[in-house]
């Protein structure tokens, strides 16, 4: 017979999030947990959940209803605030994330935020999917809002290779418009939380691969460290970056995160080492080799060596793949929790 559970959902990980004693492991999903099975369990498909509260806040309870998550999350891609401001999107279809088509801005003053922002359908969704989770789960479940940082949304409306290049060329103007684009997930994040939103992602992906560490130190954390101060502090925010991060967790851990989610390319015993504590570790189970296409076994393997590393919140590294098998995802919500009965008992 299970144990008795003393904490309600969301109180749980909130605590745990924030290294304080839980009763037990929770599981927590920062990122999406969508999946074609779900959709198909639930008669709700992309890409009509991208857009329709009603069906967001559906497949989103089905990382709580059919695969065991203590959370639920409703923004599943990273383009809800790009279409909001003008790019062009292709949601794309039932078993493909939407990918932007075009990059609507040229030139850096050409940015403006619209004073509709929060009024524009996909994020007006967002909101409306948020609140809809809160009333139906209240503190049985955390609901996980989700907002995308600066310097991706300089991606998105500015083109990749374009902003990189202006990072070099006109650093001093880029810096300034990251310093104005902030204003939209500071914007979102405040209304994410005022529609019921428990704990925050922050998405922010400056990953090694495009730019340095001493880039970030010198043009996001300033960002970062200036919005952890402006959010309310009884919401936790997680942040979210792809990729290696050893070369600049230590930067992470001084802007004010109360959690990282982690890529599993990063050994999980040196990200604890360089965190030092000033940062709760989230993550780590990789994505295409082990959920999309491994068996459970090999997930249960994977969630367990992490945990024995010292992970405590042990989850898919990222958003997992639309064709990941339910079972796999319910595998790593297994191997916790079998771990934290062992220590109830121990």
């Amino acid at each position: 017979m299970p144990g008795k559970e003393l904490m309600a959902g969301s109180e749980r990980v909130i605590a745990a999030l924030r290294g304080e004693e839980v009763d037990r492991l929770p599981l927590i999903t920062p990122t999406s947990v969508a999946t074609v099975e779900s959709m198909t369990a639930i008669g709700t498909y992309f890409p009509e959940a991208h857009t329709d509260a009603y069906k967001m806040a559906a497949l989103a309870a089905t990382g709580h209803e059919l695969l065991g998550f203590d959370t639920v999350a409703p923004y599943f891609s990273i383009l809800l605030e790009a279409a909001a401001l003008g790019c062009e999107v292709d949601w794309n279809q039932v078993d493909a994330m939407p990918v932007i088509k075009k990059n609507p801005l040229q030139k850096w003053d050409d940015w403006r935020l619209p004073a509709n922002f929060l009024d524009r359908q996909p994020v007006k969704a967002l909101l409306a999917a948020i609140g809809l989770l809160k009333k139906r789960y209240g503190k049985r479940v955390a609901v996980v809002g989700k907002v995308i940082g600066p310097w991706t949304l300089a991606y998105h409306l500015f083109g990749v290779q374009n902003f990189l290049l202006g990072l070099v060329l006109e650093p001093e103007t880029v810096r300034e418009l990251l310093g104005r684009l902030l204003t939209v997930p500071l914007k979102l994040a405040t209304a994410e939380i005022e529609s019921g939103a428990d704990v925050l992602t922050w998405a922010d992906h400056t990953t090694n691969d495009l730019v340095s560490a001493a880039a970030y130190r010198d043009f996001l954390l300033p960002l970062h460290q200036q919005a952890m101060k402006q959010l309310p502090t009884d919401c936790p925010v997680i942040l979210h970056t792809c990729g290696r991060v050893t070369d600049r967790i230590t930067y992470f851990a001084g802007a004010g995160f109360t959690a990282f989610h982690f890529d599993s390319r990063n050994p999980p015993e040196q990200l604890l080492s360089l965190a030092n504590g000033r940062l709760t570790l989230i993550g780590g189970i990789n994505n295409p080799q082990t959920l999309l296409n491994g068996k459970v076994a090999e997930v249960k393997k994977e969630a367990e060596r992490l945990l024995q590393a010292g992970i405590k919140l042990v989850t898919a590294e990222c958003a997992v793949p639309l064709r990941t098998p339910n079972q796999n995802l319910r595998a790593i919500v297994q191997a916790v929790r079998d771990l934290s009965r062992c220590h109830r008992k121990s």
